[in-house]
């Protein structure tokens, strides 16, 4: 919902405030007066081209700016972070409860026609803004619709209009589709690459065979590390573990009475032990030798099996340590940084050297799975077209008898729904929306064969008929009550007031009859000499006079202002 618009240096407005809100808004004033320029401006803002004409005459560049209010979730909340926007989180108002989500959009054009974009206080890309508008406003205009004027957009208009029967079986036949696509793509690798594929596949093969015949192991190679650093420098380490076994025992061939640690230490205790029984800490202290003794005792055994293990190393093993190391590292060169990349490397590619070894009775099984898949969907394109058929005589009889209404009593909507012959992502099936001007007229599409009043009413026909299932959170019609009157102006203003019970709706319009509905009366007022307009927001005795203006073309006449007073009665409004 748009909060508010402000709109400087825009064809005859110099700078003006636009407050909007729920329900249906109305703008009103003489012709010239400026109210297309709030028209050009909501086109701004929804990313269509520059105009440097807009620009008002003698200023730098124009400026249009809308304070833009979101429900939770809305998908236009995405896709202004993404493009590095703010959205403000708004709290403690009446409006927070259903809109907490604030955006800011602006759009400058200088007068050279040049323009800048901003979404959230971010600079953004044009297209962004289109985008974004697409989600938020739905323009009908004299010149252009731009809603429903793709077949997608009809299609997925008449989809929404189906309900929730439609869209199970849409869903069920996407989720097939996807898989069809799948399979069609894998065939077409099968047969298309069967060369490349063969000889990926005997690359492979190659590869796997070279890394199987090393057979290497996950922290192999920083065992193999240490290994090698220590039988690189075994004379080294020989000598300090031979040093360290004769000061402990002095070795197998050492005299028992060197003066070794065990030596020593056996004479303490023997010293200790002989005056133990006269002081009890003695006898602890004798305790603790002993224990010295027994481990003195397994270090030297345990430094005698150290030299054991490398006289029988030796030099063959460093050899066979440093080849193996060799081995690992021309793995590690060509299939990954170590060994476990290599070995998950060996595993990803196992997996696919059986997918290319398997093509023949792989193509034969994706060929069974597309033509089960193409069976399967033609029974739910049935469904879908015969849903949509359905739908569609529901959706056109509810908008002629709006058409009716809406002083086109002769003119029916037509829904075709025809089937082309390739699978779509939506089913088989080509929407289109037309009109059938007058009884026996052979219905033409939309915008074809219509005025740009008329097409304004069918497209609010068609507004009124899918604001419950199939909403934009604004709708603008320019004029829509262009080339009508009387009755038929009352039944506009109507259906107008029931749109706005579920989408915000701002209306350009000359006749009094459609604003007399509005919740909200604007009037675009000029200046005597027609060079600068301004805004204004009415009141209920400033919306007698301004209805009575419109009645009569001048607001001093009391039967004009009693006439504008029923008007406001008839359309439910409050009259002071």
């Amino acid at each position: 919902m748009i909060e508010e618009i402000n709109i400087r240096d825009l064809g005859v407005i110099t700078n003006a405030t636009l407050p909007l809100g729920p329900g249906l808004t109305v703008l009103t004033g003489e012709t010239g007066a400026g109210k297309t320029m709030v028209v050009t401006a909501l086109g701004m803002l929804l990313g269509a081209r520059s105009d440097a004409a807009a620009v008002r005459s003698g200023a730098g560049s124009a400026l249009a700016q809308a304070v833009v209010r979101l429900p939770p979730g809305h998908r236009a909340v995405p896709m202004v972070e993404e493009a590095g926007g703010e959205v403000l989180e708004i709290t403690g108002e009446d409006l927070a409860e259903t809109h907490p989500h604030e955006v800011i959009l602006s759009r400058t054009v200088n007068a050279s026609g040049r323009s800048r974009a901003t979404v959230g206080g971010a600079a953004a890309p044009i297209g962004t803004l289109a985008r974004l508008g697409e989600t938020l406003v739905a323009v009908h205009g004299q010149a252009d619709q731009l809603r429903l004027k793709s077949a997608q957009a009809q299609r997925e208009t008449l989809d929404a209009y189906a309900g929730e029967r439609l869209a199970g079986v849409l869903g069920e036949y996407r989720e097939n589709y996807e898989q069809y696509r799948a399979a069609a793509q894998e065939l077409r690798e099968v047969r298309e690459n069967s060369r490349a594929r063969a000889f990926e596949a005997q690359s492979l093969t190659a590869a796997l065979k070279e890394i199987d015949s090393v057979q290497p192991e996950e922290g192999e190679e920083e065992s193999l590390d240490a290994e090698s650093a220590r039988l690189t420098n075994v004379e080294q380490l020989r000598g300090a573990a031979q040093t360290a076994q004769a000061a402990l025992t002095g070795g197998h061939d050492a005299d028992p009475d060197a003066g070794t640690v065990s030596v020593l230490l056996d004479a303490a205790r023997r010293a200790l032990e002989a005056e133990a029984e006269d002081d009890p800490a003695l006898a602890e202290l004798s305790r603790r030798v002993r224990e010295l003794m027994i481990l003195a005792t397994d270090v030297g055994e345990e430094l005698s099996g150290y030299l054991s293990d490398l006289d029988a190393e030796g030099p063959g093993r460093l050899a066979q340590v440093e080849s193996r190391r060799a081995a690992l590292k021309k793995l590690t060169r060509k299939y990954g940084a170590d060994i476990p990349e290599v070995l998950e490397w060996a595993r990803v590619n196992r997996e696919r050297l059986e997918q290319l070894t398997d093509d023949p009775a792989r193509a034969e099984g994706l060929e069974d799975r597309l033509r089960h898949l193409r069976s399967t969907m033609q029974e739910q394109a049935e469904a879908l077209a015969g849903l949509r058929r359905e739908a569609g005589e529901r959706l056109a009889e509810a908008v002629s008898q709006e058409l009716s209404a809406l002083a086109m009593p002769n003119a029916s909507l037509v829904v075709g729904v025809e089937e082309t012959e390739k699978f779509g992502p939506d089913g088989k099936d080509a929407v289109s929306l037309m009109l059938a001007p007058h009884r026996g007229a052979a219905p033409r599409p939309l915008g074809k064969g219509a005025s740009g009043g008329e097409l304004s009413r069918v497209m609010l026909a068609l507004e009124v008929v899918l604001a419950e299932v199939d909403p934009v959170p604004t709708f603008i019609f320019d004029e829509v009550d262009a080339g009508v009157g009387g009755k038929a102006a009352v039944e506009i203003g109507k259906r107008l007031s029931m749109l706005a019970r579920h989408v915000q709706v701002l209306v350009v319009t000359h006749l009094p009859q459609v604003a007399a509905y509005a919740d909200r009366h604007v009037l675009v007022l000029k200046s005597d000499d027609s060079t600068v307009s301004r805004v204004d927001v009415l009141d209920g005795s400033e919306r007698v006079v301004e209805l009575a203006r419109m009645l009569a073309g001048h607001e001093d006449s009391e039967a004009a202002r009693q006439h504008a007073k029923e008007l406001l009665q008839g359309a439910g409004q409050a009259v002071e």
